[in-house]
């Protein structure tokens, strides 16, 4: 074969692998100018890298929240209109939901600005800038330092860093401080803070959860997952307590709306907070996930979940107290499953063993390199071998102990209060107390129901006892069962604690809380919950703790240890850092998949789709009389597409996760075409090992938002709002209902540009 022939299957093959990994990637908005500009432009972007991110004039970025520090959101007006998703503004719309004023059930639309409700303690949370620390924040640590000596000193160069920086802050901006890579690169976060966050509308759960749990991770999706906030601000625009008096916020930028659509082939970019990636992980880790752990906590969520489900089927009032803390575990049940079924559909542990190889064979090609990390894939071997029995116990005692058994939970809240005191006298304890009722205790008995939870207790203990490795975790409840082999009466001694605790009935719990702090705590310690709580957490510490935390310091050192050797021996590969809840960028294309042999979805569904999955009274699948009058009517104003239907959502190859919910989805221009909420069941795995060939992002279209807020909530005030343009088309775009704003009266319409790129 010549050398020329040779260069072009080297050139096709480049080009091949190139269009598969295209969307990988969870990128620093900072760096893009230098690492990611000129492929995304290749790939459609029409603004610049400073129009995305810029300290010095208005951007992207500046129309980017962290909403409430668990999801994202962005600025859609110049009134500080905000855009999430309806799950990620679910505890707040729950909050204000009674059975009179069913929120969950009707939706809510405030048709003025003084109905839009406060929620206390949401936040939405701005990045004024971004940079690389990494120079001040590694001083003085060296290869030779142990983990702990090298950590010590980072945290030296942190509180100098810090104290830097925050010297000219105001008291509403912050200093954030973040490791990438592992801790090889460390970067810095300009913050500021928005505490008055206001409910502005929802749609019912009919839209906002259409499809519910059957349909969570999966494609075909046809749910309008959104929901809208208003941020408030003093009469200075700055950030201010809640008050009557705030002003809704101005932005330095809002999103323009597109209602042109996507078809496939689109450019897509997703702006937001993505939670937890582990990109970079061993293939032995990856072995140990699929399985050993994930089929542990598949299998004591999916007992929890069917429990809870039971009642809720039978009884509207446990519907609505239960409805968010269900979709929040199932939420990770599904996605395990799914994370774990696409690691083996697509061989990610196979592909994982082939980077090792190919590592192994370079550094052993580099005495330098050999000597200094030809030891680490041998040593992740044994570390994950050992850690394996520790990390299993850990998942089952967090699972069991702290997640799924609501009581457990609360009585190790409550011990909070007891250390408070005996360490801090009454002053400690009111501390502790003041913070446990406003941000736990003066909502949880709003929604518990202590006979659900103690059919849960009952049936998690029996796991526990049956599959925790080391059966001394157990000891608590077999002295207290009188048993020492056998599997006992967990239904006993469920009914024997829940009877006796004072903290499983709210009025009794209220009347303790009113007695003086010596007395608190005194019947804090007497309580058979709270003695069961915390032997079952000593026995944990005794028997996992410590070494799990051993293994788990030489693990993460050993990880970033092994970040360095990828980094040094593929200097060819462009690596993006693992998700941190910092400000990311992805982006990729509207493309759809072929989840099995002989099917390929396509990337846009449609009203018609919902329709057809229809079910009257079902609680996941039933659809709202009006939304039923609208597509009978076919009544979608300026929102259907061409083909005259009603889009309702669509998928992209943009890499996204936990976090990402409620990002914006970006068209070429720095339009808003939609709003990200899920991934496809598929390619959950994407948080280990992303996969181009399956791994999508869910998203809804911004056509079908605006159509829920106009055709059938009604609320064109909102849409007036907004800047909705046509940058495909170049039209005229008709609002409804026709109140025009002063400066757009003509005829009866709004004059839509494509926007400029760079405004």
């Amino acid at each position: 074969m010549n050398k020329s022939i040779k260069l072009i299957k080297f050139v096709v093959f480049l080009l091949f692998t190139q269009s598969l990994t295209a969307g990988e990637g969870m990128w620093l908005p900072l760096l893009l100018e230098s690492l990611n500009e000129d492929e995304m432009k290749n790939m459609g972007l029409k603004l610049t890298a400073e129009d995305i991110y810029s300290v010095n004039k208005s951007s992207l970025k500046d129309a980017i929240v962290h909403f409430g520090g668990f999801c994202t959101a962005e600025v859609i007006s110049n009134q500080g209109l905000l855009l999430t998703n309806h799950h990620c503004g679910y505890g707040q719309i729950q909050s204000h939901t009674t059975l009179e004023n069913n929120y969950l059930k009707d939706g809510f639309w405030a048709m003025k600005k003084s109905e839009e409700l406060p929620n206390p303690g949401l936040f939405a949370r701005f990045i004024l800038r971004i940079e690389d620390v990494s120079a001040d924040m590694l001083a003085g640590v060296t290869d030779n330092m142990s983990s702990k000596v090298r950590q010590s000193q980072i945290d030296k160069n942190m509180s100098m860093v810090r104290a830097k920086f925050e010297q000219d802050l105001p008291a509403y901006d912050d200093v954030v401080i973040r490791p990438f890579y592992h801790g090889n690169q460390y970067f810095l976060f300009i913050t500021r803070t928005f505490n008055d966050v206001r409910l502005v509308g929802a749609p019912p759960e009919a839209v906002g959860k259409y499809g519910s749990d059957t349909d969570n991770w999966v494609w075909p999706r046809h749910t309008g997952d959104f929901a809208m906030f208003r941020i408030y601000a003093g009469p200075d625009n700055l950030p201010a307590d809640y008050s009557p008096d705030n002003k809704p916020y101005t932005p330095k930028h809002s999103l323009p709306i597109s209602v042109d659509g996507v078809e496939e082939g689109d450019f897509t970019m997703v702006f937001g907070f993505p939670g937890r990636t582990n990109q970079y992980l061993p293939g032995s880790a990856v072995k140990q996930t699929v399985e050993v752990l994930n089929p542990a906590k598949i299998s004591i969520r999916e007992k929890a979940l069917g429990i809870i489900d039971k009642y809720m089927r039978n009884d509207p009032q446990v519907k609505i107290q239960y409805a968010s803390k269900f979709a929040r575990v199932a939420n990770y049940w599904k996605k395990w499953i799914g994370e774990s079924q696409g690691i083996k559909t697509t061989d990610g542990l196979g592909k994982k063993r082939d980077l090792e190889a190919e590592f192994t064979k370079r550094i052993n090609a580099n005495p330098k390199q050999k000597a200094k990390y030809g030891n680490l894939l041998g040593d992740f071997d044994q570390l994950y071998k050992d850690i394996e029995p520790y990390a299993l116990s850990k998942d089952y005692f967090d699972e069991v102990v702290f997640r799924n058994v609501e009581i457990l939970r609360a009585a190790g809240l409550a011990g909070r209060m007891v250390s408070a005191f005996e360490n801090n006298g009454a002053e400690g304890y009111n501390n502790m107390k003041q913070r446990l009722k406003a941000g736990y205790f003066d909502g949880f008995y709003k929604n518990y129901r202590p006979e659900i939870d103690q059919e849960v207790f009952a049936a998690l203990l029996s796991m526990y006892k049956e599959n925790a490795p080391f059966k001394g975790l157990s000891s608590p409840m077999d002295k207290m069962m009188g048993m020492r082999d056998g599997m006992g009466d967990f239904d006993a001694l469920a009914e024997k604690l829940y009877a006796g605790s004072f903290m499983t009935k709210q009025a009794e719990f209220e009347k303790v809380m009113a007695m003086k702090p010596k007395e608190v705590v005194a019947a804090i310690k007497a309580d058979p919950l709270y003695t069961f709580t915390t032997e079952m957490e000593a026995a944990y510490k005794d028997i996992v703790e410590g070494k799990y935390n051993a293994y788990n310091t030489e693990i993460a050192e050993k990880q970033r240890l092994y970040m360095e050797a990828l980094i040094t021996v593929f200097p060819e590969k462009k690596m993006y850092p693992d998700a941190n809840s910092t400000m990311r960028i992805t982006y990729g294309q509207v493309n759809g998949y072929t989840p099995r042999d002989a099917v390929y979805y396509t990337p846009v569904t449609y009203l018609d789709g919902a329709m057809a999955k229809y079910k009257p009274g079902d609680y996941e699948f039933d659809m709202p009389a009006k939304l039923i009058d609208l597509y009978e009517k076919k009544d979608y104003g300026q929102y259907a597409a061409e083909n005259g239907k009603m889009p309702i959502c669509f998928i992209g190859s943009n890499h996204t996760t936990g976090g990402n919910s409620g990002s914006p989805a970006i068209d070429a221009n720095g339009n808003l075409i939609g709003l990200n909420f899920d991934r496809v069941w598929e390619g959950t795995m994407s948080d280990i090992n992303y996969d181009a060939s399956i791994c999508r992002n869910i998203m809804v279209d911004a056509r079908y938002i605006l159509f829920i807020v106009d055709k059938y909530a009604g609320a064109g005030h909102l849409i007036n709002e907004m800047f909705l343009v046509n940058p495909k088309k170049m039209a005229e775009v008709t609002p409804t209902p026709p109140v025009i704003p002063k400066k757009n009266k003509k005829k009866g319409k709004i004059r839509i540009k494509a926007p400029d790129p760079k405004q």
